[in-house]
């Protein structure tokens, strides 16, 4: 009788047990659908994080002579990246500073020549003012009186004086060709200069460096091998230059203009990361099929591109999910 008494409020618990169990599950199901319904009302964009990377390269071409970074690596503005072999650009440089040095004495010879021709031109003046005296004063005594003058002194004194002017215009022609000459060698000098100038730039610009904080992207040569004049030789990615890139649907894209904040996660990235919206497209386009999905399937969309609060804690190409600091007021 007892065993029997037992087994009846066994049975008798059962219906309870099996109210409560079921009672637990729809609460648990009421709290997910809830929660599901929270989460839906805020909104939630997927995205990537994009690069503009600088190429690093040469003026000249020539061989890698030193690699001073590896791909991935983190550098510091200022921090030196490859160096090209400087010898047939140091040749270079050498030969143009020759010229100089072959210009300045050849600038210092028409000088001396411009100098000569200038005191023959004042001796020819000279010779002119004496024959021009003579003749005159030989035609003035002619004048006075007839056959007071030879005739033969007084046609060596033409012939002196004809021969006095042309010296002094031939003295006049060797001092404007001399200072042509030395016009001609002074510019010569300067295209000289020019090019020492430019060699030295260009030597200078045979190891660059890092112009700001940046990663290493990439390493396209190595040490040994020949590159092109201006071929990139090393990729960066500037911490300035990572940004945030998603696709905002038409309806509420006025709620991200410039300047707002979004909250950004990635996997395995550290939690509370931001970035500051910097651009929106002024027209919308489709939804790319890069970022489509279940989720994600609006027919217009907007570009939205912001700069992340934390540059370096993300990678170009990774994905990124956005989602509003504040949710945006609902559009009527």
């Amino acid at each position: 009788m007892a065993d029997t008494a037992q087994r009846r409020r066994r049975i008798a618990r059962r219906p309870l047990v099996i109210g409560l169990v079921v009672g637990g599950a729809a609460c648990t199901l009421l709290v997910w659908s809830l929660s599901d319904r929270r989460s839906s009302d805020t909104p939630m964009f997927t995205g990537y994080v994009v690069s503009q990377n600088l190429y690093m390269s040469a003026p000249v071409a020539g061989v890698v002579d030193t690699l001073n970074v590896v791909r991935g690596q983190r550098v510091e503005a200022g921090a030196p990246l490859f160096r090209i072999d400087p010898t047939s650009l140091g040749a270079r440089a050498d030969q143009a500073i020759a010229q100089v040095d072959q210009g300045q004495a050849q600038l210092e010879a028409d000088v001396a020549a411009l100098n000569k021709a200038r005191a023959d031109l004042a001796a020819a003046d000279v010779d002119v003012d004496r024959t021009g005296s003579d003749l005159a004063r030989y035609l003035a005594a002619e004048q006075e009186k007839t056959g007071s003058v030879a005739g033969q002194q007084l046609d060596q004194a033409r012939t002196a004086a004809a021969g006095a002017q042309r010296r002094r215009d031939a003295a006049r022609t060797d001092v404007d060709a001399a200072a042509a000459r030395i016009a001609a060698s002074r510019a010569a000098i300067q295209g000289s200069q020019a090019g020492v100038v430019d060699a030295r730039r260009q030597l200078s610009q045979l190891s660059p460096v890092a112009p700001i904080a940046a990663r290493v992207e990439d390493v396209m040569y190595q040490a040994g091998e020949w590159a092109a004049a201006n071929a990139p030789i090393i990729s960066l990615v500037p911490d300035d230059q990572v940004k945030v890139r998603f696709y905002v649907p038409q309806a509420v894209v006025s709620a991200y203009p410039p300047g707002v904040t979004v909250a950004i996660a990635c996997d395995g990235c550290a939690s509370g990361m931001t970035a500051r919206v910097n651009y929106v497209a002024s027209r919308p386009e489709y939804t790319p099929p890069i970022i489509y999905s279940l989720t994600a399937r609006d027919k217009l969309v907007f570009l939205v591109e912001a700069a992340p609060s934390a540059p370096r804690a993300l990678t170009p190409g990774q994905p990124i999910d956005v989602t509003p600091l504040k949710t945006p007021p609902a559009r009527r």
